[in-house]
């Protein structure tokens, strides 16, 4: 039976959803806006038999959890901008290594310290490019509460699935906002484990390169001996410079991620079936775009809002479909340059007639700005 809705902070939500998924090991160095999630660790994971370290820096950080998820314990870490930039070495290893874990990135205003109590929504583009190289990742945007807790227990499912690094990216104002929310009793919301090998120890291989398979992932301690290198390697773990070789593998790390999208990327629709005008948004914009559309609706508009909770793979078949019958799209998101908004103009052309409503002061955007541009 569901418990009783009380009063939760998106951050707390956070750690409740890991700790629900079956997470026992937290690695992380305080940074706000995130560090209610680390306090919230270092009282709670001990009573679950798990482990709450604070490490010397979000480097090390990052090298930790690799470590625990590889000896088989599910495993994050949380931060905020300036950090998230610190992370993105190991995170390049877990991406090559097929690591599962997961980082969560409550942004903050920028550049560097910025206004570091203020939200932003200005990492999209460190979400998906932090790290160098041909390589992909899965990120999920929450604009509520309930998001932040039930897209933290699909972030550990979709790691443990895909065997990748998975990030879970609210504002700063869905990391602090409350609402009313009741956790889901065990088993209400489905929990993946990582698929264990069953065969013979010897010849165990722990990278598979044949198109989107995953291979099974062992436990670092148990009776199967193996490697994982962040340099190019073969099936078998081991450094391989072959062309051939490298081409499967980076091959592998997209299609596996590509040629699941539909388990993958989620949206929301509000009213976009006969809308005229469509509002493309996501955190806590995707609620004032809302606010936005009801007001508009009132007025005769036909508006309607497509909020876009997976950010990576970019919801570009989603969006297309949304956009269908309607004249203009607006795009709000909270940075300078329209990080989102680049990426509807690639899903729909440059024939598209495109409103970007923009925030970069560390202020929400209000429902009035985004009517204006529905003149």
């Amino acid at each position: 039976m569901t418990s009783t809705s009380r009063l939760i902070q998106g951050n707390e939500a956070i750690a409740l959803g890991a700790f629900y998924a079956g997470a026992r090991f937290y690695a992380g160095y305080p940074i706000t806006p995130s560090t209610e999630i680390a306090e919230i660790c270092s009282r709670e994971l001990p009573k679950l038999g798990g482990t709450f370290m604070q490490m010397e820096d979000e480097l090390a950080s990052m090298g930790a959890i690799i470590g625990a998820s590889l000896t088989g314990v599910k495993s994050f870490t949380a931060t905020s901008g300036p950090g998230f930039s610190l992370m993105q070495e190991n995170l390049g290893m877990a991406t090559m290594g097929e690591v599962p874990l997961v980082v969560i990135d409550i942004q903050r205003s920028g550049p560097s310290t910025g206004l570091a109590t203020k939200p932003s929504q200005s990492d999209f583009m460190q979400l998906r490019w932090g790290r160098h190289g041909d390589q992909t990742v899965i990120a999920i945007c929450p604009s509520s509460v309930r998001e932040c807790f039930e897209m933290t227990v699909k972030a550990f499912n979709l790691s443990e699935q895909f065997r990748t690094p998975v990030i879970v990216a609210p504002d700063e104002i869905v990391g602090h906002m409350r609402e009313n929310y009741a956790v889901p009793a065990p088993g209400e919301l489905p929990v993946c484990d990582r698929i264990k090998p069953s065969g013979p120890a010897d010849g165990y291989k722990p990278f598979n390169f044949e198109g989107d398979k995953v291979a099974p992932l062992a436990s670092y301690g148990s009776e199967y001996i193996f490697h994982i290198t962040s340099s190019m390697h073969g099936e078998d773990g081991f450094s391989n410079n072959d062309p051939q070789n490298a081409a499967r593998r980076v091959a592998q790390l997209h299609k596996k991620i590509e040629e699941h999208r539909g388990d993958i990327v989620m949206t929301k629709s509000y009213d976009v079936e006969d809308c005229d005008i469509l509002v493309v948004a996501t955190g806590a914009v995707a609620r004032t775009a809302r606010a936005a559309a009801a007001e508009a609706r009132k007025k005769g508009l036909k508006v309607g809002v497509l909020q876009l909770i997976t950010i990576w793979p970019f919801p570009d078949v989603e969006i297309i479909k949304a956009v269908e019958g309607a004249r203009k799209v607006v795009v709000a998101e909270m940075n300078y340059s329209g990080q989102l908004a680049g990426e509807v103009v690639k899903a729909l052309g440059p024939q598209v007639n495109l409103k970007k409503v923009n925030s970069f002061n560390g202020q929400i955007i209000t429902p009035a700005d985004i009517l204006k541009e529905f003149d």
